[in-house]
């Protein structure tokens, strides 16, 4: 089955041709990061309107380079389903995606399979990986800190998550804190790298691991925010790539304590790791160590926002609905129906 994902939740505007959940015929991604970059962070309007000026052309990208050339139907038919990312995100993005999405299935007479974002994260891992259930999952990214649970049927259950900040929102905010450009996730962990690398024998143990000692599931990060917020300001003065490398390491440090913790509680087979901060080196480095042969993580090109993890998920979790009955829900709350 070739399924082709659509993805639009904040500032990639993404199409992927997947076949059978795996094979990835094509991904074409376009970015307005340049544009947010500008401003310091994502304006959500600024997004939407990038969305609406790519997602033609990305679709279409995608579709030849899985095809060949050919007319937009000729191109349709070759595909059996659309699958669309209907939420967690920014609404107006969102809406440019589900929008196009319903238009393709309409006129094309293609299946139309909503998607939500947590779940295409989840099963971004089953690209280039075959994880084993019931399988623990952690989903970490600028708008994700939460733990979920994939049972043998496939189902995705809520488990545990932040209080506050999630990790990636607090790499961001930190970031900025030391007057790093935005994004700042990345900029931290080019500058920590340096510094370890310089320092190998350094104790990366200057800021606290928040509820590393708390009998719950829960992640914080808005504590760790507030102790680099004060060191700013109040401490003696330390080099940015100082600063870079002890963030890095308490916001790692506190997502494999609280993995550990609850993979080992509940006697999970597997452990898979999603989100665009597992773009991070050392994070996958850290949890390689910690959960060896039993992670499964995907390569960095899925790990960010992309089509091929909707179209993915689309496969294992195929249920087409009515095109007019689809919705973009920005606060879309995945396996806590119950």
């Amino acid at each position: 089955m070739k399924i082709l994902g659509i993805e639009t939740s904040c500032d990639e505007t993404s199409a992927s041709v997947v076949e059978d959940g795996k094979t990835v015929l094509s991904l074409s991604t376009a970015t307005s990061m340049a544009k947010h970059t500008q401003t310091g962070g994502i304006i959500p309007e600024n997004a939407a309107r990038a969305q609406q000026e790519y997602i033609i052309a990305t679709i279409n990208q995608s579709l030849v380079e899985a095809f060949g050339q050919g007319t937009p139907s000729e191109l349709l038919s070759k595909i059996d389903a659309i699958a669309v990312d209907i939420g967690h995100g920014l609404i107006g993005p969102l809406l440019v995606g589900v929008e196009s999405a319903k238009t393709l299935s309409l006129l094309s007479d293609k299946p139309l399979v909503p998607v939500s974002h947590v779940a295409g994260h989840i099963f971004a891992s089953f690209l280039t990986t075959n994880p084993t259930l019931p399988a623990l999952c952690l989903v970490v990214s600028g708008g994700h800190s939460d733990f979920y649970s994939l049972d043998e049927d496939l189902n995705i259950t809520w488990i545990a998550g932040t209080r506050d900040d999630a990790a990636g929102e607090c790499f961001d905010k930190c970031a900025r804190l030391l007057g790093l450009p935005y994004p700042g996730g990345p900029q931290i962990s080019i500058l920590a790298e340096a510094y370890i690398k310089d320092n190998p024998d350094e104790k990366l143990n200057y800021f606290p691991r928040p509820l590393a000692h708390d009998d719950t599931f829960d992640l914080s990060f808005s504590g760790l925010k507030t102790a680099v917020l004060k060191e700013t300001k109040e401490g003696q003065p330390k080099s940015v790539e100082f600063m870079c490398a002890q963030i890095q390491e308490s916001i790692i440090d506190s997502l494999i304590i609280k993995s550990k913790k609850i993979f080992f509680e509940k006697n999970f087979k597997s452990f898979i790791l999603g989100g665009g901060v597992v773009a991070n080196n050392r994070l996958r480095q850290k949890m390689e160590l910690e959960f060896k042969d039993q992670l499964f993580v995907c390569t960095k090109e899925y790990a960010t926002d992309n089509g091929a993890m909707i179209a993915s998920a689309a496969f294992y979790k195929y249920k087409p609905v009515d095109p007019l009955s689809i919705e973009a829900v920005a606060n879309l709350e995945v396996g806590r129906e119950s």
